[in-house]
């Protein structure tokens, strides 16, 4: 089967990408292109490869085989192009520093030798400050903030990189609802500036109406394109296997994220 889209040039490509655990795949021979601009939501089971194949977007991961492509040129061509928003569990929070600390370390890639903050880089901190709502909390330890706030403060730090493309690894899970507000907000804003966005979620719900394209995986590409064309009782049941069910009619997916168990209804094909 051909994941891949007929757009060329693509902002962001895999090609026959695969890594490892060990001797186990994680994520096995993912292609698949996503245009310039486009919101994708990256949506499958626990253990599925959706963190992998962020953290091999952003080199934190090698690759086994395969590559990756950003504007038409590998990994390691570009400057501070991709920003990476991980999941809240992977962060070590009781590290002592300020919420303006942390969304400054988006303009790391961008000073110069001398790594010394000047008046362009305060004014990205600030603009990512107000546009997320915390700039009142520019002052505070990082580590005495709610959750939301946390998550919110590394939404700020992505905004201050001013990167082409956003990748988010489960920024609505566990979260409130003025933080999944804000976030939604920034999705549709940062549309307006052509940034390409890739954004892991388990709410299906979401992935249909907040994303142009999306990526249903399970170590492999289980299908790729549009909601209406992923979202199929075919493509779910291939994807999460033993953790459906069917209850009146409806697909009924069960799954642990966390120590919250979530349960999504998919009505099937449209």
């Amino acid at each position: 089967m051909n994941h891949t889209l007929p757009i060329d040039p693509a902002r962001l490509e895999f090609r026959n990408v695969s890594v490892k655990y060990g001797s186990r795949h994680a994520i096995e021979d993912v292609s698949i292109q996503v245009p310039h601009g486009a919101r994708g939501a990256v949506v499958g089971p626990n253990g599925a490869g959706k963190s992998t194949l962020f953290k091999a977007l952003v080199s934190l991961l090698p690759l086994d085989t395969g590559n990756i492509y950003i504007h038409g040129r590998p990994l390691g061509h570009h400057l501070d192009c991709v920003a990476y928003v991980p999941q809240r569990e992977e962060v070590d929070w009781h590290f002592p520093v300020t919420v303006r600390d942390v969304v400054m370390m988006g303009r790391y890639g961008r000073l110069g030798l001398l790594k010394q903050p000047g008046q362009k880089d305060r004014t990205a901190v600030d603009r990512a400050l107000q546009q997320m709502e915390i700039d009142h909390l520019s002052n505070r330890s990082i580590q005495d903030l709610s959750g939301g706030q946390q998550q919110r403060v590394f939404l700020a730090r992505a905004l201050a990189q001013q990167p082409h493309i956003l990748v988010m690894d489960e920024p609505f899970n566990g979260v409130d609802a003025i933080t999944r507000d804000a976030t939604l907000r920034l999705l549709k804003d940062l549309t307006t500036r052509d940034v390409t966005m890739m954004v892991s979620t388990h709410d299906f719900l979401l992935a249909r109406e907040h994303f142009d394209l999306v990526l249903l995986i399970n170590r492999k590409v289980i299908a790729f394109g549009t909601p209406v064309e992923v979202f199929t009782t075919e493509h779910v049941s291939l994807a999460f296997q033993s953790q459906m069910m069917l209850i009146d009619g409806a697909l009924v997916v069960d799954q642990c994220c966390g120590d919250e168990e979530h349960t999504h209804i998919h009505g099937g094909e449209e």
